[in-house]
């Protein structure tokens, strides 16, 4: 009984086909969690509404799921993930295009969206279908470079149901004119930073460009609202740890989700990862460009 819990994780797994979503389902079952895959997708809420056996629970969701729709799945992760408990934390595994072309190719398998077409066809389809649903993911995890190995590593990392698992901490940025993400946990408005939209020079570019972060950091309220952002999470961490939470999700936000939000993303993931906790990035807007533009 030493893997129950009274408040286990439910983990959405989804992804594009060919991205690692079957090794993925395998790992977690390995690390103890009861994996469920390709249940239809109507059938998904009575499973989390229904008796709880204590365990971790991963479910694996894709196009090829019986009644699959990409409403009905965002509509699904927008409900429990605000009011499941525990909440719905989606892990989405992305993989460039070209790679999961030549995965497919490989194995000489038939995408499920372009069964007589070429494969190429199905992966433009099918990731333009889960876009909405990617910019929801709670973890994202690119297996493009990783072996199977290496995405079961990765997923040790975030996942574990050891005693002595760490608590993953995401940091996201965003813009408020599209909404606040869904399941972050702390939120801080940097608005009021100097903007470096109204630089001609620096317009073009977004917070993960250096000129951009030395303008934003000449601000001269910075450092002082850098600071004790850095100190309420070195008070606040240690003591989601106590408690036995395991993902914990800060976001930035400005008025386009390019500059300043980007910026303080990126300071304070690089400082909680000197501190020595495991983090990562999500630049929201940044990626719904890169979606637009293809690249």
């Amino acid at each position: 009984m030493s893997d129950m819990h009274p408040n286990p994780r439910l983990v959405l797994v989804t992804g594009p086909s060919g991205a690692g979503r079957s090794t993925a389902i395998r790992a977690l079952e390995d690390q103890g969690y009861e994996a469920i895959d390709n249940l239809p997708l109507s059938l998904v809420p009575r499973l989390i509404e229904g008796p709880q056996t204590g365990r971790p629970m991963a479910l694996g969701i894709d196009v090829r799921n019986r009644d699959f729709s990409a409403n009905a799945l965002i509509e699904l992760i927008d409900t429990y993930g605000v009011r499941g408990d525990p909440p719905l934390e989606v892990l989405y595994l992305d993989c460039r295009p070209d790679v999961l072309l030549q995965r497919f190719s490989e194995t000489r398998r038939r995408h499920p969206l372009a069964r007589e077409e070429s494969p190429g066809l199905g992966i433009d389809r099918e990731n333009d279908l889960l876009q909405p649903i990617r910019v929801r993911a709670d973890m994202l995890i690119d297996t493009s470079d990783l072996t199977p190995h290496d995405l079961r590593a990765e997923l040790d990392r975030w996942f574990s149901t050891s005693k002595g698992q760490r608590l993953a901490v995401s940091v996201h940025s965003f813009s408020y004119k599209r909404g606040v993400p869904r399941g972050l946990d702390l939120m801080f408005d940097t608005r009021f930073l100097r903007n470096p939209y109204w630089d001609p020079t620096l317009r073009g570019a977004d917070g993960t460009d250096a000129q951009v972060q030395d303008y934003v950091r000449a601000d001269p309220r910075f450092t002082a609202f850098f600071d004790k952002i850095l100190d309420l999470c070195d008070m606040l961490l240690p003591a989601y740890v106590a408690e036995g939470k395991a993902h914990l999700a800060i976001g930035f936000g400005c008025t386009g989700g390019q500059h300043r939000s980007v910026t303080l993303t990126e300071e304070l993931a690089k400082a909680l990862a000197q501190h020595g906790w495991q983090v990562s990035i999500r630049h929201r807007e940044l990626e719904r460009r890169q979606g637009a533009t293809g690249t």
